[in-house]
């Protein structure tokens, strides 16, 4: 064995005994599976001012996606007490899925948990949902809550890192990371704007957990195998870029903000994001193995390759998750990495995502 990989195996070693490890992903969608000729023909209903886009909705790279009400339920409007009782009725039921099974897959007890952070963009819920679901499931009591709103679909991975943060803070602490985004509910059939129609193509529901380990403290026997090590993290905010995506406030729910220039943006400036970051922590694109980058929509996707000189199989689970299940914002970032660890992905992979701001969120994880 050569005295580089011994050295990186003994990185790895002392991360997993010191650091925060990934012990468990699990993924929840809602049971009505819309397929994408499904969709543009619900398109073709609703904003027939955009027939002649037809094509659009061949071409986001997205074949099925996921939503929490039938399809009739979108073709008529919708006010926000209608949107907000279906979003905390289903945000919970999938909260309750992932949360359950994530905790499970680690090997743990829901008593075991000891901070829950919960992220969601899509819906508003006072108490919040990580409160209603300790209604439903024996937390302890005494458990700490972080509830994140506002990070759009990057908080998948930002939220994740907060998350890291505060399992760095608690030696031997269980984190449990919960994320949902019902992006259907923001559909508001008497919105004429094109970019409705362009979110109509590529968003769909989901849910993800994941539960954080804090091994510093923790014995061996008392751990079992994670399936990854979580590395440097990293924030990027570019300035007066808050008309490149987010919501506005309207009568009837939230009013898209999905700007065309979202591509040039990456393609010009995603570099001035990124390279510093790798920089910083000594490394650059040929130290990792692969990349899971969240899926705006294939034009994200084919702007990031093109950007960063990266091969279609070097981003191969992103664009299987886009074509299986659409942008479900924040969630999509969590389904590409379980895709990762169960196809046995292993080594250093950039986990990435973009979200309002306009904002880059960046993590390194030795898978």
């Amino acid at each position: 064995m050569s005295s580089e990989k011994e050295l990186k195996l003994a990185d790895r070693a002392l991360a997993s005994k010191f650091g925060v490890e990934i012990a468990s992903v699990a993924t929840a969608v809602p049971k009505h599976k819309v397929g994408q000729d499904e969709a543009a023909e619900r398109a073709q209903k609703v904003f027939p001012q955009f027939a002649r886009l037809e094509a659009l909705y061949t071409n986001t790279g997205v074949d099925t996606r996921y939503s929490v009400e039938p399809s009739e339920w979108y073709l008529q409007p919708r006010s926000w007490e209608e949107r907000t009782a279906s979003f905390q009725r289903h945000a919970l039921d999938l909260f309750e899925q992932v949360a359950r099974a994530s905790v499970e897959q680690a090997g743990l007890q829901l008593r075991d948990i000891d901070v829950i952070v919960t992220n969601t963009i899509t819906g508003l819920a006072i108490p919040s949902l990580e409160a209603r679901l300790m209604n439903r499931l024996p937390f302890r009591p005494n458990v700490e809550r972080v509830p994140i709103f506002g990070l759009g679909c990057g908080g998948g991975v930002a939220g994740l890192a907060r998350s890291v943060r505060m399992a760095q803070a608690i030696p031997g602490a269980n984190v449990l990371f919960l994320t949902v985004d019902l992006c259907t509910l923001c559909l508001r059939v008497n919105d004429p704007s094109l970019a409705m129609f362009v979110s109509a193509a590529l968003f769909g529901d989901g849910a993800a957990g994941v539960v954080l380990r804090n091994g510093n403290g923790v014995s061996d026997d008392r751990r079992p195998a994670g399936r990854a090590i979580v590395g440097p993290q990293g924030d990027y905010f570019w300035s007066k870029t808050e008309y490149i995506m987010g919501w506005d406030i309207k009568n009837d729910g939230f009013g898209v903000v999905l700007s065309p220039e979202l591509p040039t943006l990456m393609r010009e400036r995603l570099g001035e994001a990124l390279f510093p970051f790798l920089e910083r922590e000594g490394l650059s694109l040929a130290d990792f193995d692969g990349f899971l980058l969240h899926p705006g929509g294939s034009k994200v996707l084919e702007t990031a390759e093109e950007s960063l000189g990266l091969s279609r199989d070097q981003v191969r689970y992103s664009w299987q998750i886009l074509k299986e299940y659409g942008n479900m914002s924040s969630a999509t970032a969590l389904f590409i990495l379980k895709e990762a660890i169960a196809d046995g992905a292993h080594g250093r992979y950039l986990f990435a995502a973009f979200g309002p701001g306009f904002s880059a969120y960046f993590i390194v994880l030795d898978l």
